[in-house]
């Protein structure tokens, strides 16, 4: 009997083809039409797919989340995987601006100074301060948030109803096990929606290269090589040595691990869309239920090492583009605000562009020369994308052997006692 394929094998297989089929209709139509064509007859199948997987975003991360928190069944054992979690975060995204920063400073010299063409502006209006993200985090409407699918407030709302569900004791059973029947369901119907990803994978691939062709690649190649040196180094350095040490867990065994979600996530540009496949690959990397459920959809939301990588990068290269030399504080206020701008990044496609006008605004540049980049922003964006979901995993299978640990320590105390 054949062994069937993959769910992974058949996403890498949608990928190829649909740069291959991409790059023929560039080739032969010309790049006006082929984007033409492939955006009017091609992309709308992706974007079914994209839309459905939306669908389903919200409910997914608000269950999962109060499910993995009632699953824990002590409210101290909530707080104790939480902070573990966001330091880990706040940790690998520091790391990460480092790492942007040293690659960008070591390509400078080799990026251009232009002119800023004004067809080329990018519309910045919907960019907002710290503290404007920082309040926005918590909902002042339930239903709002939900509709509108604010990522953040979301999470908000979680964790409150996570924390009141356990703290309300034998009175909250009734909505714990609301809350688990619901989260089986949906995630069923996530896995209906997951079955069908080469498709939609295969058709996004296919608008992207048609549209945009290798000219991208050849024009701006210096800055995206950076950034994805970049990923590829944070890759590295932070994760496997982090699930090496803390967790002694193998590193090409990580890596394999989650090479299904790194493909989706590579293709679709959404950790949030990505995430049921981030909690399979972690099921199979022995990641416990409870807390794959709550680090994963947290870390699809905050964890953004790889955008944080990019808005580094893409700082240091318009400034240079501008004919501008960053100084030493500035390298340091790009650190700080590039580490609170990824945190408030929402886990979707593009979204780190928005974030980027926020980190050049505190460096003075503005935002209007997104533009130079705005162009190529989806071959940023896949990169970024992968790396993010990897930082998931590597947290999740961090946090899950420091747990385990813990237990251990507790059981060995209560038997000598």
């Amino acid at each position: 009997m054949k062994k069937k394929l993959s769910l992974a094998t058949w996403i890498g297989i949608a990928m190829l083809a649909g740069i291959a089929v991409g790059a023929i209709l560039w080739a032969a139509m010309g790049a006006k039409a082929a984007g033409v064509f492939t955006t009017a007859y091609i992309k709308p199948f992706g974007t079914i797919f994209i839309n459905l997987l939306k669908f389903v975003v919200v409910p997914v991360v608000l269950l999962s989340i109060i499910d993995g928190m009632v699953s824990m069944k002590d409210i101290k054992k909530v707080g104790a995987i939480g902070w573990k979690t966001v330091a880990y975060f706040l940790v690998t995204t520091m790391l990460a601006c480092i790492i942007g920063l040293i690659i960008a400073e070591i390509f400078r010299p080799a990026f251009p100074t232009l002119q800023m063409a004004k067809a080329d502006a990018y519309d910045a209006s919907a960019t907002s301060n710290f503290m404007d993200t920082l309040v926005n985090i918590f909902p002042s409407n339930l239903w709002d948030a939900l509709t509108k699918a604010t990522m953040l407030q979301v999470i908000v709302i979680a964790l409150f109803f996570g924390a009141g569900i356990l703290v309300a004791g034998e009175k909250g059973k009734l909505a714990s096990d609301i809350v688990s029947s619901f989260y089986a369901v949906i995630m069923k119907v996530m896995m209906f929606i997951i079955n069908v990803s080469p498709i939609g994978v295969f058709c996004l691939m296919t608008w992207v290269v048609a549209s945009q062709g290798p000219k991208i690649l050849t024009s701006l190649a210096i800055v995206l090589a950076a950034a994805y040196i970049g990923y590829i180094l944070h890759g590295i350095i932070a994760y496997s040595l982090s699930v090496k040490i803390f967790a002694n867990f193998s590193p090409m065994r990580f890596f394999k691990g989650i090479m299904p979600a790194f493909l989706f996530a590579f293709s679709s540009t959404s950790s949030i869309a990505t995430l049921p496949i981030t909690k399979e690959c972690c099921d199979k990397m022995d990641v416990q239920e409870d807390i794959s459920s709550f680090v994963l959809p947290l870390g699809a939301t905050v964890n953004m090492d790889g955008t944080a990588i990019y808005q580094c990068v893409a700082t240091v290269f318009i400034a240079s583009c501008m004919g501008m030399h960053l100084t030493a504080a500035q390298m340091i206020l790009i650190v700080v605000t590039a580490t609170l701008a990824s945190i408030g990044t929402a886990g979707t496609s593009g979204a780190g562009m928005i974030m980027l006008a926020m980190v050049l605004q505190a460096v003075n540049i503005d935002p209007t020369y997104i533009g130079l980049i705005y162009g190529i922003d989806r071959l940023f964006d896949m990169g970024r994308t992968g790396l993010n979901i990897m930082g998931d995993a590597a947290c999740a299978i961090c946090v899950n052997k420091w747990e385990a640990k813990k237990q251990t320590k507790v059981a060995a105390r209560a038997a000598r006692e």
